[in-house]
């Protein structure tokens, strides 16, 4: 029986996402797109023209909503591409209609500089008593990622006692500022204090406090900050033995002056301000004035790399190993119309979907990437467009 699969959100992830699906259309079967605005969706649509793809609009802060829409279509998945804010509406709706849920980034509050898995996770039981499954955080980082951990700790060690995570996108769009990703999303995960976990407990930084170089492949040198990232919080859980874990992301000089000039004039507040008998929140009239993510995949060129550098014991020795996936944005758009960051976003999510609907990750209640075998994830990586890589190091 043909499948119905629902992809909620337009953006450039949902681009990408809908392309891979299509892609892999024996699996995914019938394909609706749905967003708040329908022209997006209308768009994607256009570039698949002989696509098994039906539009519909949809907002996604509305429970009743997609609940209506779920059941109109009969979905065998929901995956989650809208905002993180929307995450919580949309697992409900699952959960009323007992359909299978896919994301990419954890739960985060709309009036709040602050994202954590708590409210997903205590879901847990209303998914098993629905007798369905959520996969969190199906992206790249968190996602792939976990994965790769999972990997490590499966074929390389008998136990991990150190986490690298190294987030490289060193790919040019030719503006003096712009953001990869949803410029809200992308500037509070940035600005935010940094924080890492060692010895079974957090440590808090000042943002952009602790700094490394690393010689990326094929990238090469770049200047790598200690962020706080979601998959932390799940892998400190389901990795045997860590100690400690740290997230690293590369950032140019000319992208940390903006924004911290940004910060500085109260332009990243995520409270709401009186402008000329208006209110307004700084952070989304931002937004307004930054050039779409969606925009820049036909402008950026250079690669990403992104992969986990883990250490521990096998066999009774100590060893230290490397994996990691390097995109081209160009590549990228050549396939699917986006830049690399959304590709190594959306593929993934497609990937993850694909182990559900096929039965090879498969259980009732909330669920993280690592709590799966890796290799079907693996396996897929390399057919599906994100080849990897393992160095000894």
């Amino acid at each position: 029986m043909k499948k119905t699969t629902l992809i909620i959100g337009a953006g450039g992830v949902g681009r990408v996402v809908v392309h891979k699906c299509v892609q892999n259309a024996e699996v995914f079967g019938r394909i609706i797109l749905a967003s708040r605005t329908l022209s997006r969706c209308e768009e994607i649509k256009s570039e698949l023209p002989n696509a098994d793809i039906e539009t519909r609009a949809v907002d996604a802060d509305n429970t009743e909503a997609l609940i209506a829409l779920i059941e109109s279509i009969d979905t065998d998945i929901v995956i989650n591409v809208a905002l993180p804010y929307q995450d919580l509406a949309i697992m409900d709706a699952c959960i009323a209609t007992q359909t299978p849920y896919l994301d990419t980034a954890n739960y985060e509050h709309p009036d709040e500089a602050k994202f954590e898995y708590k409210l997903q996770w205590e879901r847990d039981e209303a998914f098993k008593k629905a007798g369905i499954m959520a996969l969190l955080g199906s992206g790249f980082d968190p996602g792939v990622t976990n994965v790769f951990c999972a990997y490590a700790q499966k074929h390389y060690f008998d136990t991990i006692e150190t986490i690298d995570i190294l987030d490289c996108n060193a790919g040019d769009h030719g503006y003096a500022f712009a953001t990869n990703f949803n410029p809200e999303i992308n500037l509070r995960e940035v600005s935010a204090k940094g924080r890492y976990w060692e010895e079974g407990r957090w440590i808090e930084t000042e943002p952009m406090e602790i700094k490394m170089v690393w010689d990326y492949p094929e990238v090469g040198k770049k200047d790598s900050y200690l962020l706080y990232h979601e998959e932390m919080e799940s892998l400190v859980k389901h990795i045997k033995g860590l100690q400690r874990i740290r997230f690293f992301m590369t950032f140019g000089e000319s992208y940390l002056m903006h924004m911290k000039s940004l910060e500085n004039v109260g332009m990243l507040g995520i409270q709401e301000v009186e402008h000329k008998g208006m209110k307004i929140v700084p952070i989304e009239f931002l937004k307004t004035l930054l050039p779409d993510p969606a925009s820049l995949g036909s402008r950026t060129k250079g690669k990403t790399n992104i992969g986990i550098v883990a250490t521990g014991i096998k066999d009774g020795s100590k060893k230290s190993i490397y994996i990691y996936q390097v995109s081209d944005h160009e590549r990228c758009f050549a396939e699917v119309n986006s830049q690399a960051v959304s590709y190594t976003t959306g593929v993934p999510a497609m990937i993850g979907a694909k182990l559900m609907l096929e039965g090879k990750w498969s259980g009732n209640g909330v669920y993280n990437m690592e709590e799966f075998d890796p290799d079907f994830f693996m396996d897929e990586l390399n057919k599906q467009g994100l080849p990897w890589q393992i160095k000894e190091l």
